[in-house]
Formats: structure tokens, C-alpha cells, sequence
């Protein structure tokens, strides 16, 4: 008999910071198992797999909105491949934060995984702050994470005001059902505990809320970036809209007109793993919060956009070439 996959969803609205806590889970890693992480992305240009590779975890990427739309055909096609390569001793996964996670659920333990995953605690992220926007709270994908979730985590409290913590505490203890834990944490810090038991599987309140983007074709981003050096992709769904680009290494970006594009309060997210003029470098924009951190070189730099109103991707793209000296 082969083992079951030990196996956690991890959760969270746009920007409350999932990648850096699987970041922080995978340091943990007790020595001598194999983890991997099936990653799905709003965009298109795959930023978050690119930041999880470099902690030694098989990563597969699902780019270009929910990964459980058209029959989840895309979920289940990476998930194979993902079990195939790795044979892990547990699998993380990530789904867009813009995504429902029912039909996550359903698949993961449907017939063709009962015997070969094993569920363990879904757990949500929330950020305590947005807890105040009713636009959050009565977003259909965010009741619907926080719905399917049994451990709920404040994230971001560094952040927070005891005022914000106490609201985020009352709000998850009129949850009905409760969930099995709540919990507090800063910089997506993560306890391997909370990856431990079975999960309930509780309803959701929207398990049929995909609507017409389930029929969005997924775009073509299969090409060389040798051969195609600047690649420039666009997605819509779900009320957001995202640009993102594919560059080639040696085209090095001036970082302060990144940093100046990345602080546009029009966006509710920017992300990249990009070649500055002084070296790598990680940038992550949300709620107005801006992390820079260097970073190890990679293939090719990435750069990703979102916002919840249309984009002028002739007019970003023209502001990103000006960083990479492209434009007099």
C-alpha cells in the first residue's frame, strides 16, 4: 500500500500574504521529506512559483485564474504531473485568492484522489485590517475561504491595532460553525502543527459561484523567452483585471520607476521577481505595504499587476519599458 499524501490548502484573500507563509512552512521542513506545492495565480507570469522554488520544494505553477474551473481539468492535470515528478511526502497548495475553493475540496477528495491524498486542515489567512471594508467581507470568494477553512489565522498583526486584533477575534467567534483553531501571527509565520489532523470539510456558501470565467480560454505563455524577450500577457475574471510581463534577464529595470509604478494606488496588488540595475530583487506591494528584499538570480524577470477596475496595458507596458531604458 502506498502512503497517502499528507496534504493542506492554504487559503487567503488577495495579498494577505499565503506565498510567504508557505515560504516560512517549507524552512520548517523536517529533514529527509520531499514537499511540494501546486501554486494557482490570478495572473499569468508565475511570481509565486518563482519565489517558492528557491526553498527546495517541487513547484507547480497554474497560472491565469481559478485552477478547479472547467471540470478541474487544469487542477488535475498539474496535480498529476506534480505527484509524478515529486513523489511527495506532503503537498501544499495554494489557490488563487481570487478563487472559490469548493470545487478545490471536492476534487482533492473525490475518487480519483481518496486514496492517494489525505487531507489535513484547511487553513485561511485574514488580514485583521480589511476586516472593516464591507467589500471584503461580503466579497462571495472571501466567505467562501473563510466557509471551507478550519483553522483561521490573523495574519499581518504587526500591522494591526489592538482595536483591529479584538474585532478579527469577535468576528471569527460568531463563525457558525466555529472553526477548530484561530490563531494570531506576523510575516506569515506558520506552525507545522496547524498542518496536522483531518479536515471537516465544512459547506461553503457559494459552491457553484464560477459563473462564465470557468469558460475563459487560458492564455498562451508557452513562448521562448529567448526568442520572445519581452512578453506581455493580460487576464480578467472574478471583478479583477491583471497585466503581467515575461522579460529576459539581461534587460536590467531602473528600481525606483518600478517602485514608483508598484505604490500606484489604483492597483490592489503588485508583485515581481525582477533585474534591477543593482541586482535581484523581490518586490511585493499590498494594502499599501511595500516589501523589497534582494534576491538570487533567476531565468527570466516577472512582473504582475492587479486591480478590481480595467487596465491601460499599452500604457503600463509603456511605463515598464521606460524602466528597462526602452523608451527615449
Amino acid at each position: 500500500m502506498i502512503k497517502p499524501i499528507k496534504t493542506n490548502l492554504i487559503l487567503g484573500f488577495l495579498g494577505v500574504g499565503k506565498t510567504t507563509a508557505i515560504l516560512d512552512l517549507l524552512k520548517q521542513r523536517p529533514e529527509g521529506e520531499v514537499w511540494a506545492v501546486l501554486v494557482n495565480e490570478f495572473g499569468e507570469v508565475g511570481i509565486d512559483g518563482a519565489l517558492l522554488e528557491t526553498e527546495g520544494a517541487f513547484v507547480r505553477e497554474i497560472p491565469g485564474g481559478c485552477m478547479c474551473c472547467v471540470a478541474g481539468l487544469p487542477m488535475q492535470i498539474g496535480l498529476n504531473q506534480l505527484i509524478h515528478k515529486a513523489k511527495p511526502d506532503r503537498l501544499l497548495i495554494e489557490p488563487t485568492g481570487l478563487g472559490h475553493p469548493s470545487q478545490i475540496i471536492e476534487t482533492l477528495t473525490g475518487e480519483h484522489y481518496q486514496d492517494v491524498l489525505d487531507l489535513g486542515p484547511v487553513i485561511c489567512l485574514v488580514d485583521p485590517r480589511r476586516l472593516a471594508d464591507a467589500r471584503v467581507r461580503d466579497n462571495v470568494q472571501f466567505r467562501d475561504q473563510v466557509a471551507a477553512s478550519d483553522i483561521l489565522v490573523a495574519n499581518k498583526t504587526d500591522a494591526c491595532t489592538a482595536e483591529q486584533i479584538d474585532a478579527f477575534d469577535g468576528w471569527a467567534a460568531a463563525l457558525n460553525p466555529g472553526k477548530r483553531a484561530v490563531a494570531h501571527t506576523s510575516f506569515g509565520q506558520m506552525s507545522l502543527q496547524w498542518l496536522d489532523g483531518n479536515a471537516s470539510l465544512p459547506p461553503v456558501t457559494a459552491p457553484h459561484a464560477h459563473h462564465d470565467h470557468a469558460r475563459r480560454a487560458p492564455a498562451d505563455t508557452g513562448a521562448d523567452i529567448q526568442e520572445e524577450p519581452w512578453q506581455l500577457v493580460t487576464n480578467q475574471g472574478q471583478g479583477h483585471f491583471s497585466v503581467g510581463w515575461k522579460i529576459h534577464p539581461e534587460l536590467k529595470l531602473d528600481e525606483n520607476a518600478l517602485l514608483a509604478l508598484a505604490m500606484d494606488e489604483t492597483l490592489a496588488r503588485f508583485k515581481a521577481v525582477v533585474h534591477c540595475l543593482d541586482g535581484w530583487r523581490a518586490v511585493n506591494v499590498a494594502d499599501g505595504a511595500m516589501s523589497v528584499v534582494a534576491t538570487e538570480a533567476r531565468e527570466l524577470s516577472r512582473i504582475e499587476v492587479i486591480a478590481p477596475q480595467a487596465l491601460d496595458a499599452h500604457a503600463l507596458d509603456r511605463q515598464v519599458r521606460a524602466a528597462a531604458g526602452l523608451v527615449d
